[in-house]
């Protein structure tokens, strides 16, 4: 882990991280995290029984002791899948993938080369799937038992390079930085500090949540996250649209229960359309 994120994360994880069964398939892991040490973001660590009791990981947060309890009652302890849902949620692939050495790691393509810029410990390349802009399917197939549970796209066109999955049994949305849902009541619950103080994060919360309208989340995609390639973000935020889903698991603020479908088109209202126009 690169020295830098020491300002980002707590020095002890395990005595604010809350751990919670979404769903008998579905443990959510949520711990305080402070974007560029000063914005309560929260963070959030979601791990996926899989059918055969095999266990997948998506922007693993940090490997404590009660997270290692709980894995080992959940399915069959064995996590196989450690996806990093973009190039920003990977901090904790190291000690996920030493203890897990058998799993694969799933991630953006562009995620081995920021890794090393940032000289992070280095994933063994035949550890790697990547998802990759040039599959022409947009299918980027992990494995076959993954494959039967997961819709999948990789939103390339993000400026973080997305990946968001719909875990197909729960109906349940698992995204990283697509959709904010602040603020991180859950994800600072263990703190005595305040999920909204601070004029930082009053400022971003303002623009980051789904209350009413959204509108400046609406901004905040289409004129900055989108802006580099806009009609290839329209095609992805249309094909997730087509996905059955009711529950959405954000990395960064409290998880929607249900109704996640209606959030999901309120939020992208701008981008569905004009993906109908082919725009």
């Amino acid at each position: 882990m690169a020295s830098s994120t020491s300002s980002l994360i707590p020095s002890d994880p395990d005595k604010v991280m809350v751990l919670r069964r979404v769903n008998p398939s579905i443990l959510t892991c949520s711990t305080p995290f402070l974007r560029f040490g000063l914005i309560k973001f929260g963070g959030r660590g979601t791990i996926v029984k899989l059918h055969s009791g095999n266990l997948a990981v998506f922007s693993p947060v940090a490997l404590t002791e009660r997270v290692k309890s709980e894995l080992s009652s959940f399915g069959n302890g064995d996590i196989k899948y450690i996806v990093a849902l973009d190039q920003e949620h990977h901090i904790f692939i190291e000690p996920w993938l030493k203890a897990f050495p058998s799993a694969q790691v799933v991630a953006p393509e562009t995620l081995p080369e920021y890794r090393d810029k940032q000289k992070y410990w280095k994933v063994p390349q035949d550890s790697w799937t990547l998802f990759k802009e040039t599959d022409k399917n947009r299918l980027n197939n992990v494995s076959d038992e993954f494959d039967r549970e997961f819709d999948r796209e990789y939103v390339h066109a993000h400026a973080n390079r997305e990946l968001v999955f719909n875990h197909k049994p729960t109906k349940t949305l698992i995204e990283a930085d697509l959709i904010f849902n602040l603020p991180a009541r859950e994800q600072m619950s263990k703190t005595d500090i305040s999920p909204t103080s601070g004029i930082l994060t009053h400022i971003f919360g303002a623009m980051q949540n789904t209350h009413g309208d959204a509108v400046w989340q609406k901004r905040f995609l289409w004129y900055l996250l989108s802006a580099g390639d806009r009609k290839s973000f329209n095609t992805s935020m249309t094909k997730i649209n087509e996905w059955d889903f009711d529950t959405i698991v954000p990395c960064h603020g409290d998880v929607i229960e249900e109704g996640g479908k209606g959030i999901f088109q309120k939020v992208m209202q701008w981008h569905l359309e004009a993906g109908k126009k082919g725009q």
